[in-house]
């Protein structure tokens, strides 16, 4: 039996969404119309927050760190998804193809890192208002900021480094519409155990860290919220922590399902689970900007000031 590896580069065909082959010119639609959302709100967001000085906080830093990244998430797949479906262009080469599994999980991972600084800002926010701006310096959120870029990048390349170590003989059909990293192994001629084992490990340890720590975060919140004395400042305090916790529920829902669900949902409907799949790669990129700009009014106000040039030193007014 011939092998193929990395000395002996090879290309795959991803099937795109197996069993729906009919449809998938027109699913294709919704996603495009989903990408070309998450491009616009994402770079919307970035710009308001770079060129307005009074947005120069700790909150919307992080939430230009968020931005980026869900901008390298969907770059990264959502073309190739749709020269699957619109063009039939099946066939990736080995290299793109740990390449894209590189950005998928390591970006993945910097999201959810991001996530629990945000909690930690929301924490510092309204548990220590007075030592907020002491606390979080700008030196301290570059750290923060590298920290999550670092741990990213440190937890996943072994993992494609072993990958890109395996012999792979025989069929070279991915069962996904994007290089999956379960998906991809499973066509190995070989022990796969240590990248099973790994990337089981890997995950569990950083997103059920990131989670417990969030879930700490919010605990100290609500008890410091429910001391205060006002109801409307009780209210106000959890009014800014309602886009956070709306983001956190659209990034870990999906993003959990897809991951052990490759690697334990038997039962569920290969289209199904492959559709969540990519939808996990879209919609929170796209929800992200339109939550944080529904919610937050000094976001919403920058962006509708064109619009509304006598309300813009009050912010945008919904009435």
């Amino acid at each position: 039996m011939s092998c193929y590896n990395h000395s002996n580069p090879s290309s795959f065909l991803l099937m795109g969404i197996p069993g729906m082959e009919a449809t998938h010119f027109w699913i294709a639609f919704p996603f495009c119309a989903m990408y070309v959302v998450a491009l616009l709100g994402n770079f919307i967001l970035l710009f308001v927050i770079t060129t307005d000085p009074s947005l120069h906080l700790p909150m919307y830093y992080f939430l230009c760190m968020l931005a980026g990244i869900d901008l390298v998430l969907t770059t990264s797949t959502v073309p190739k998804i749709l020269s699957i479906f619109w063009f039939h262009s099946h066939e990736i080469s080995f290299e793109c193809c740990v390449v894209q599994m590189f950005f998928i999980h390591s970006f993945s991972a910097m999201e959810s890192g991001v996530l629990l600084a945000m909690a930690f800002d929301r924490y510092v926010a309204i548990c220590k208002p007075l030592r907020y701006t002491t606390i979080l310096t700008n030196a301290v959120i570059a750290k923060i900021g590298l920290a999550v870029f670092v741990r990213g990048i440190g937890l996943l390349a072994p993992l494609m480094c072993m990958v890109s170590q395996l012999p792979y003989c025989g069929p070279r059909v991915i069962s996904h519409s994007y290089c999956e990293h379960m998906a991809l192994v499973k066509l190995a001629y070989g022990d796969i155990t240590p990248n099973y084992v790994y990337g089981i490990t890997a995950v569990t340890i950083m997103v059920g860290s990131d989670y417990i720590f969030i879930a700490i975060s919010y605990i100290l919140i609500l008890q410091a919220v429910l001391s205060l004395s006002s109801r409307d400042a009780c209210l106000k305090s959890l009014s800014t922590c309602g886009s956070h916790v709306c983001v956190i529920l659209v990034f870990y829902t999906p993003a959990l399902f897809s991951f052990y669900t490759q690697r334990w949902g038997q039962n569920i409907p290969m289209p199904i689970h492959i559709l969540l799949a990519d939808l996990y790669l879209l919609v929170p990129p796209m929800l992200n900007p339109i939550i944080y700009g529904m919610k937050t009014k000094q976001i919403r106000g920058r962006v509708l000031r064109p619009f509304y040039p006598k309300r813009s030193r009050l912010g945008f007014d919904p009435r």
